[in-house]
């Protein structure tokens, strides 16, 4: 299976199956990706923007995307999850989960409460967010109600997802399944929306990805789930509509990416550059800030 090109660790009792932009599958020692009914996903600190994954890497976010996620499944108990144990090798312990292999749906499922980033710029376009039609008079950081569903195609690394519209989700996997992503992934969110709200942040919007459990066919959340690789989170007292929002997310990387101070057009198809010292360090606080925040946890590397 094609993957991204990345150091392979010797993992007693794994063998290395897969890397993605961030993270690492390994499947039993002396069994395949096709007999096993469980993996063990590791969390790297890769960071990735722009559909490239930089040089540079953000000290303990690996840790971070792992801890959090599992208290997220933990508060979003209602929904089915992938994790089996937290009982991984201690090369990779804090950032290593063992899951149930599923059969992943193509499908990024987005929910967005909140008008930012490139749904601003369609919408300043058509009035539009994925081709769903919204009213006049929105700004940057304009609430959205009820939350839209917005599924992209997911596209292999390297490759660009494709914001596609619910008819194409429908296409793809089908009316039973579809339905199912688009509620799930909208009440997911607006259970954690209450959730970090209650803890001062605002969560803008988020990716989740699902799978069908082999075992019984239920949809069940998978991957990493309201993290800030995979969500948008803003300060509720600084949060002030009509202008970008200071985030504890990657948003601090992209911004950084397209600044003046980084040279880098997004659109020359080059790399991009390797970030500065600063960059990395604001970057790595900003994720922990917001798992500390959220959880009421100290983080521990």
């Amino acid at each position: 299976m094609a993957g991204l090109q990345t150091e392979v660790l010797d993992l007693e009792g794994w063998d290395h199956f897969y890397s993605g932009k961030v993270r690492d599958l390994y499947v039993p020692a002396g069994t395949s990706f096709d007999d096993t009914d469980r993996v063990l996903v590791v969390a790297s600190d890769r960071i990735s923007a722009y559909d490239f994954v930089l040089t540079s890497e953000i000290p303990d976010k690996g840790k971070v995307l792992t801890q959090l996620s599992l208290w997220w499944f933990e508060q979003l108990s209602d929904f089915a999850n992938h994790v089996i144990s937290t009982e991984v090798p201690e090369a990779v312990a804090g950032r290593a989960m063992v899951c149930k292999k599923l059969e992943m749906y193509p499908i990024e499922c987005i929910a967005r409460g909140y008008l930012t980033g490139s749904g601003l710029a369609e919408y300043k376009v058509s009035k539009t967010v994925c081709s769903l039609p919204l009213p006049e008079g929105l700004v940057d950081g304009s609430r959205l109600e009820p939350a839209l569903f917005t599924p992209s195609a997911k596209a292999e690394v390297g490759e660009h997802d494709e914001n596609i519209t619910y008819e194409q989700t429908v296409e793809r996997v089908g009316t039973e399944v579809a339905e199912a992503l688009r509620e799930k992934t909208v009440a997911l969110y607006e259970q954690a929306e209450q959730i970090a709200r209650a803890r001062g942040i605002i969560l803008a919007d988020t990716k989740v990805e699902f799978g069908a459990d082999p075992a019984n066919g239920e949809v069940t959340l998978g991957d990493e789930v309201l993290t800030p690789d995979s969500s948008r989170f803003w300060d509720a007292a600084a949060y002030e509509p009509g202008h970008a929002q200071p985030s504890f997310d990657k948003q601090f990387v992209r911004d950084w990416l397209t600044s003046e101070a980084s040279g880098w057009d997004k659109n020359s198809g080059q790399e991009p550059p390797q970030l500065p010292a600063e960059i990395v360090e604001k970057t790595r606080a900003r994720y922990i800030e917001a798992y500390e925040r959220l959880t009421g946890q100290r983080f521990s590397a």
